[in-house]
């Protein structure tokens, strides 16, 4: 394995990874209030370009970790929906 695909494989690793937390969070806290709707759709809408710029790339990399990584994004999305739902009944 060379460089360039050791730095695009720890790049690819650490941003899929990064939305993690915060989707461990919101389930741990049972809410999301603080999750922007807007910030999950430009990020899932990223996410989406850079799978088919893998795809122009025939880069199995960018497209396997943002596959991946979109998943995540659309977990959180759909547990802020989920959760803040249930936060809006209570209130």
């Amino acid at each position: 394995m060379n460089m360039e695909t050791r730095i695009g494989l720890a790049a690819s690793v650490l941003t899929t990874v990064s939305l993690l937390p915060q989707l461990v969070k919101i389930f741990r806290e049972r809410k999301a209030e603080s999750i922007s709707s807007l910030w999950i759709a430009i990020l899932f809408a990223g996410l989406l370009c850079w799978i088919f710029y893998g795809f122009l790339k025939k880069d199995l990399i960018i497209i396997i970790s943002n596959i991946v990584s979109a998943l995540i994004n659309a977990s959180i999305g759909i547990a802020a929906i989920i959760f803040n739902r249930k936060t809006k009944r209570r209130n």
